[in-house]
C-alpha cells in the first residue's frame, strides 16, 4: 500500500473477512496458483499481490484488452513491501480471467 502511495496511486484499503477475501479473488477471477496476499482493482484491471508501481503504470498505458489484470503469486523477497536481504527474482503474471496467462515482466 506504501508503495503504491509513494507512487501517486490513492489507496482505499479495507479490511474484509477471509471468507470475503476468497469471495473477491473468485469474482475477479484470480486464480489460486496467482493468488497473492492483497486483491485490488485499478482503473478496470485487477492487482494481485505485490505488483510493482511502475508495472501497473505501464499496464495502464499500453491498456492491453486481452489482460483482465496482473498478479505477483505469493509474497517473494523483494517484491515492493517485501524488501530484504537476499532477493529472489520473480515474475509479474498477465492473466485474462478465462486460465489464460502469460510473463508479463520479470523482475
Amino acid at each position: 500500500m506504501v508503495h503504491l502511495q509513494e507512487h501517486g496511486y490513492e489507496v482505499d484499503a479495507r479490511n474484509v473477512t477471509n471468507q470475503r477475501l476468497i469471495e473477491l479473488k473468485s469474482e475477479y477471477r484470480v486464480s489460486r496458483a496467482l493468488e497473492g496476499c492483497h486483491t485490488a482493482t485499478v482503473d478496470g484491471y485487477v492487482v494481485e499481490g505485490h505488483v510493482p508501481a511502475d508495472v501497473i503504470d505501464r499496464l495502464l498505458s499500453e491498456r492491453p484488452d486481452e489482460v483482465a489484470g496482473l498478479a505477483v503469486p505469493g509474497m517473494p523477497v523483494g517484491s515492493p513491501g517485501m524488501e530484504g536481504p537476499n532477493p529472489q527474482p520473480y515474475s509479474v503474471i498477465a492473466f485474462d480471467g478465462r486460465g489464460g496467462r502469460s510473463v508479463y515482466e520479470q523482475r
